[in-house]
C-alpha cells in the first residue's frame, strides 16, 4: 500500500512542519492536479491533490478548497507556493484545522515530474500488492488472513458476505446489516454496485448461493483492480474449502430444505445453517420412505443453543438470497430436538414439516415441527390409499348423507370435535342455536353408529376427518 509517508521518499516532496505525524499514514491511490477554487465534485477518496495555489488570492480562499479535500477523503495536499512567499498561512492553518496533510513542493520542481514519480510509485505498489496477495493465496492462507493482507494493500476494510446473508469473514465490524449490500447487489442484477457506503463485487464460484466481496468506501481505479483480483482469490479459497463435519452427539434437530432447482438445495441449506454458528452433520443415509430428489437434509447440534424464533429468522434470510437464485420457491421444515440416536425419526418429522410448507403460499416458507399436530404426523406415515379407505370406512354413511341431502354434517362434527366436544362453543363457531347443534350431532352419531361423546370414538372420527388435510 502506498501512503503519504511512502511518497516522502520521492525527491522534492517534504511534509510541512504543521502536518501531524499521524496523518502521514493515509493511503494514496492516485494523483490529481487542479487549480479549481472548489474541486469537490471531481475528487475521489485517497487522492494526492497537487496544486500551485493559483486559485488563492486572499485570506479565506483556502476554506472552500481545503474543506472540499477533507470531505472528499483526499490523502494530502501537495502545494507549491503561490508566490515567492511560499505557501500562505491561510492554507497552512486551514489544512491543520481540517486534518489534511500538507506537503511542500519546491518552486523549481515541475508538476509533470512530480506526477510521473507518483504514478510510477503507485504502479510499482499495485504490482507488489498483487504479488503479495497471490503469494498469500498460494500459501493457502485462511480467508481471514487473506482479507487482512488485502485490507493492508487496499488501505481500507473489506468483508466477504454470503447471500444468505451473513458475514463470512471481515477485517472490521460491518457498518451496515449484511442483508443491505446483498439486496442492493440483487437489485443491480448481480453486477458490481455501491451499497451503504460499500463497493460490492461478485465472487466467482460454482456455488448456488453467491459470495460477495464488500470494500469500505468508493474505490479508485487501482483499488478496484486490486479488489477484483481479491474477489477471484476469494473464489478460489471457497472452492478449496471442503468442510467435513464430524458426527454429532447429544441432542440434534433435523432440517429438510427443497428448491425447485435440485442443484441449489444443498448449497442453500449449508449456507443457511452456517448463520446459526452451530455444528452440522450431513446425514449420509436416506430416511425411510420416499423423498424428492431436490430435498437437502442435515442434522444440527441443539444442546440448548438453538436460536429462538429460528423459523422466522430463516424466512428472512432465505428471502434475501432468493432473488439471486434460479429457484422461485424455497421451502424448509425443521424437527423438534431429539437424541442423536433418534435422528431417523427427526428426519421424518422434518420432511413432513417440509411437506406442510409445500402446501402453503409464499416464495419462502419454513415450518417448524411445532406447527405439526401429532395426528398429522401419524397420518402422514399412511399411504394416500390407506387414508382414503379409513375415511370411507369411518365416515361413509355421513359422507353419503351429506351428498344426498346437501347438508353439512361432516363440517358440524369436525367443528364439534375441534371445540373439545363443547356444544356451546361449537354452536357459537357455526353461528347456530345450541339445540340445533345437539340435534345435528345426534343425527350424525346415528348415521355413524358411534357415541360422539366417547373419547375413543372421537379420536377415531377426528383422524378420519383430518385424513384429507
Amino acid at each position: 500500500m502506498t501512503t503519504v509517508r511512502t511518497l516522502l521518499g520521492l525527491p522534492g516532496l517534504r511534509p510541512h512542519p504543521s502536518t501531524a505525524e499521524g496523518l502521514l499514514d493515509r493511503a494514496v491511490t492516485r494523483i490529481y492536479v487542479t487549480e479549481l477554487p472548489d474541486p469537490g465534485r471531481y475528487l475521489t477518496a485517497g487522492e494526492l491533490v497537487l496544486s500551485g495555489l493559483l486559485w488563492w488570492r486572499a485570506p479565506g480562499d483556502a476554506e472552500p478548497f481545503v474543506a472540499a479535500l477533507a470531505a472528499g477523503g483526499a490523502a494530502a495536499l501537495a502545494a507549491s507556493g503561490a508566490d515567492a512567499g511560499g505557501i500562505p498561512e491561510d492554507v497552512i492553518d486551514t489544512c491543520a484545522r481540517h486534518g489534511v496533510p500538507l506537503l511542500e513542493v519546491p518552486p523549481d520542481l515541475s508538476f509533470a515530474v512530480v506526477t510521473e514519480r507518483v504514478v510510477l510509485a503507485l504502479a510499482a505498489a499495485a504490482d507488489g500488492a498483487r504479488k503479495r496477495l497471490l503469494t498469500a493465496a498460494a500459501e493457502d492462507a485462511p480467508l481471514a488472513d487473506l482479507l487482512a493482507r488485502a485490507a493492508e494493500e487496499l488501505g481500507t476494510a473489506c468483508w466477504v458476505l454470503s447471500g444468505v446473508p451473513r458475514v463470512v469473514a471481515g477485517t472490521a465490524p460491518l457498518p451496515v446489516s449484511a442483508a443491505e449490500p446483498v439486496r442492493q447487489f440483487a437489485a443491480a442484477r448481480a453486477r458490481p454496485t455501491a451499497a451503504g457506503g460499500l463497493t460490492v463485487l461478485p465472487v466467482e464460484s460454482r456455488h448456488a448461493v453467491p459470495w460477495l466481496l464488500a470494500v469500505d468506501g468508493p474505490l479508485s481505479t487501482a483499488q478496484t483492480e486490486l479488489a477484483e483480483e481479491l474477489a477471484g482469490l476469494v473464489g478460489l479459497a471457497r472452492a478449496r474449502s471442503r468442510p467435513s463435519p464430524a458426527p454429532l452427539g447429544g441432542n440434534v434437530r433435523a432440517v429438510a430444505l427443497r428448491t425447485e432447482d435440485s442443484s441449489e438445495a444443498d448449497d442453500v441449506l449449508a449456507e443457511l445453517l452456517a448463520t446459526t454458528e452451530l455444528a452440522t452433520f450431513k446425514e449420509a443415509i436416506t430416511p425411510t420412505g420416499s423423498r424428492d430428489h431436490t430435498d437437502a437434509l442435515a442434522l444440527v447440534a441443539d444442546d440448548d443453543s438453538w436460536p429462538g424464533g429460528w423459523a422466522d429468522d430463516a424466512v428472512t434470510a432465505l428471502s434475501t438470497v432468493e432473488p439471486l437464485l434460479r429457484a422461485t420457491r424455497i421451502l424448509a421444515g425443521v424437527s423438534d430436538p431429539v437424541p442423536a440416536a433418534e435422528s431417523r425419526g427427526a428426519f421424518e418429522v422434518a420432511r413432513h414439516a417440509l411437506s406442510l410448507a409445500a402446501q402453503r403460499e409464499g416464495d419462502v416458507v419454513v415450518v417448524p415441527a411445532a406447527a405439526l399436530g401429532v395426528h398429522q404426523l401419524l397420518l402422514a406415515g399412511a399411504s394416500t390409499d390407506l387414508r382414503a379407505a379409513l375415511r370411507r370406512r369411518l365416515l361413509g354413511p355421513l359422507l353419503d348423507y351429506d351428498a344426498e341431502q346437501h347438508s353439512d354434517l361432516v363440517r358440524t362434527v369436525r367443528v364439534f370435535l375441534e371445540c373439545s366436544g363443547s356444544p356451546t362453543r361449537a354452536a357459537k363457531t357455526l353461528h347456530i342455536h345450541v339445540n340445533t347443534l345437539r340435534y345435528r350431532i345426534g343425527r350424525a352419531a346415528e348415521l355413524l353408529g358411534v357415541d360422539l361423546t366417547d373419547f375413543v370414538a372421537q379420536v377415531d372420527v377426528y383422524l378420519a376427518l383430518t385424513s384429507e388435510s
